[in-house]
């Protein structure tokens, strides 16, 4: 006698309880291929803190040293300038305090030229991580600017008071015009480091032949003169150098004597965003192709 299998009926599935319910209500009724609310703009943030964290490991966290030597590199400069021209002058060429006269020149371009320069490197310095869909040339750009424009400001901060602290001077700053003259250049900063990001990339001979070109901003960019001490025939080529306005904007926040009427924000500010717009537009367009070089 043969034995038969007993079929035994399937067991019901246990019906999802209200909240379970709900949420498969919002999914069902959430168009195909729309993102919620808030997703992008999260991602993007979620990217750039990673950045940012990876930034400071590796540039700042590699030696114990790292983290001071941000601090110290613009105080050792700043030392330099004071004591060789103290040598030969009195006074400096406004106020009577020489660290402070070039601490006030010194940091601006130092603020300048390390997000200019890093910014560019952006892309070659995260190669790997944009691979991935989740990061952008945005995010990597976003990432180097707020990273350095804070390190920066928060130098700046700390040897100016310490400047003021250590030679015990009475200091009434107007904060707007410091604050808008550091906002400039930043915003200059960028606009050079998004454009020399993308023909740094597109041109490798680029990257040496701006640093050529370039060695002597440092000699004309308002740190350790006045723009009105020089020549009129100087003063009509130094004009068109937008370091000589931000410094010059920065003086006028700290030396409140000081009228600089050659400034010109509106000047800085169309060819940071000249800069800044074509950078960007050219990075979009050929993006891809510079992935795959």
């Amino acid at each position: 006698m043969s034995e038969t299998a007993v079929s035994r009926p399937a067991p019901q599935a246990k019906p999802p309880d209200a909240p379970a319910r709900r949420r498969l209500r919002r999914r069902r009724l959430r168009p195909v291929g729309r993102r919620p609310k808030g997703t992008l703009l999260t991602q993007t943030a979620r990217s750039i803190g990673a950045l940012m964290l990876r930034e400071i490991s590796t540039t700042y966290g590699r030696s114990p040293g790292g983290y001071i030597w941000a601090l110290l590199d613009p105080i050792l400069g700043i030392g330099l300038l004071t004591l060789v021209f103290s040598q030969f002058f009195k006074t400096p060429a406004l106020g009577t305090n020489f660290p402070l006269f070039y601490a006030t020149g010194y940091l601006p371009f130092m603020l300048f030229n390390d997000i200019a320069n890093k910014m560019a490197l952006s892309l070659r310095y995260s190669m790997p991580f944009l691979s991935y869909p989740a990061v952008t040339f945005f995010d990597v750009l976003a990432a180097r600017l707020l990273l350095n424009a804070g390190v920066h400001l928060v130098v700046f901060a700390i040897v100016l008071l310490s400047i003021v602290a250590i030679y015990d001077m009475p200091m009434v700053l107007d904060v707007a015009r410091l604050a808008e003259a550091l906002g400039l250049t930043i915003l200059l900063a960028a606009g050079v480091g998004v454009l020399n990001c993308f023909l740094m990339s597109r041109f490798p001979v680029w990257e040496r032949t701006w640093q050529i070109a370039t060695r002597p901003l440092f000699m004309v960019s308002g740190i350790f003169f006045l723009y009105e001490t020089m020549p009129p025939q100087a003063r009509d080529v130094l004009w068109f150098n937008p370091l000589i306005h931000t410094t010059a904007m920065v003086r006028q926040g700290i030396y409140l004597t000081y009228d600089a009427t050659f400034v010109s924000p509106l000047f800085v500010i169309s060819l940071s965003l000249g800069m800044l717009v074509v950078g960007l537009f050219l990075l979009m367009r050929h993006y891809r192709g510079l992935m795959e070089r």
